[in-house]
């Protein structure tokens, strides 16, 4: 083919890197694994229906080979109801004998996937890049050098240029180094930002055919993978809420699922509080990833009142209530609406301006971005 040439520029045929049979499937397994909620053989069935379809593999690598590599190379591993099942093991866990579970490595891929995916490739940056604008005695390293102080650590002093200026100040001959030779690289103070990231898992996330839990959660892996990796200082806790609110590990993210439940913000929020009251920075904040419709309050004798019709006055107004005490505590909620309703919508302009944070009516395809642009815009503006 005749190379086309322009001022400037020169173009040629894109040749894509070549992939091993594993690594193209794998790349399936793992948005299928995020899909299927963690569920092993429910993801290997829909690979094996794709292949069918798209004959992703050959008679030299089939599926079964795939799910061989994948127990040699420690993503998935095998458990057996008793010891004598050991000899029945067929290698997809479909002997009735033993279930195929993703490991805590293949955890970490799924996360490093969704921070990829959503958030592109970020290079890991020590401990923590929050600076309050201040220099002095802190705990990162700016490249700029002055005199020592009474009082600076030892760890901060340059060595390279203070052995220089005693070289300068008494020459080669008779080598001494004093106090006044000293040079220390200054530093910047850090700061932490505690984070509380809310996830509504009502039923309504996968109402009307559209599947609104599979980008949340992976928003929600991404943005635990990006602050356990680039910064470290901050914290991060994750839950979730139905009928009732609770906390959840990172690690179990990959499995979250919809229950049938109603949408109780009240008890989010309240445990999103409790959580940050117990946190000794005095930089909060409260992301809210929700569809934005609230229906349900627990009552003092356990029982539930709900109310799926509209919007219920008695439990808006207990929303509006905690966006308040929040106000109070100095937390601001970011709420992530993923619904397009203009009563919902109306409703979380009330929220934002009882609490004075803010709202991002979005798309489910602009989710993520979204929240990693607020995460590092509150960063700068709260940690200065």
């Amino acid at each position: 083919m005749a190379m086309i040439t322009r001022t400037g520029f020169r173009f040629s045929t894109y040749t894509a890197p070549e992939q091993t049979p594993f690594e193209k499937l794998f790349d399936i397994f793992q948005e299928l694994i995020t899909h299927t909620s963690g569920d092993f053989d429910e993801a290997i069935d829909w690979l094996r229906e794709l292949d069918k379809e798209y004959e992703l593999t050959t008679e030299a690598y089939t599926i079964d080979d795939f799910i061989e590599e994948l127990k040699e190379k420690g993503y998935i591993r095998e458990e057996f109801d008793n010891d004598d099942s050991e000899n029945g093991e067929d290698g997809d866990g479909d002997d009735g004998n033993g279930t195929v579970s993703i490991t805590a490595k293949m955890e970490r891929i799924i996360r490093q996937r969704a921070l990829d995916q959503i958030f592109g490739k970020l290079k890991r940056s020590g401990s923590g890049n929050h600076k309050t604008g201040k220099s002095g005695r802190g705990d990162e390293h700016t490249g700029d050098m002055r005199e020592y102080r009474y009082g600076d650590g030892l760890e901060n002093i340059s060595m390279t240029e203070s052995l220089k200026n005693a070289q300068i100040n008494h020459g080669i001959g008779s080598f001494n180094l004093s106090e006044d030779d000293l040079v220390v690289e200054d530093t910047q103070y850090k700061a932490q930002m505690s984070t509380v990231l809310m996830i509504d898992i009502s039923h309504s996330m996968i109402l009307y055919g559209e599947d609104r839990i599979t980008p949340a959660k992976k928003v929600a892996m991404a943005l635990a993978e990006l602050i356990t990796t680039r910064y470290p200082k901050d914290t991060l806790d994750i839950l979730v809420f139905g009928n009732d609110a609770w906390p959840i590990p990172i690690k179990d993210l990959p499995y979250l699922k919809v229950g049938p439940y109603h949408t109780n913000t009240v008890a989010g929020l309240q445990l999103a509080m409790d959580i940050l009251r117990r946190k000794r920075n005095t930089n909060k904040q409260i992301f809210m990833i929700t569809d934005g419709k609230p229906s349900c309050l627990r009552l003092a004798d356990g029982t539930y009142y709900k109310n799926s019709v509209g919007l219920d006055d008695h439990i808006v107004e207990k929303c509006y209530n905690m966006a308040r005490q929040a106000r109070k505590l100095h937390i601001p909620i970011t709420t992530f609406m993923i619904a397009q309703d203009p009563y919902l919508m109306q409703f979380i302009r009330h929220f934002t301006e009882a609490n004075k944070g803010k709202a991002f009516f979005t798309g489910l395809k602009g989710l993520g971005e979204m929240i990693f642009e607020d995460y590092e815009s509150n960063r700068r503006k709260r940690l200065k």
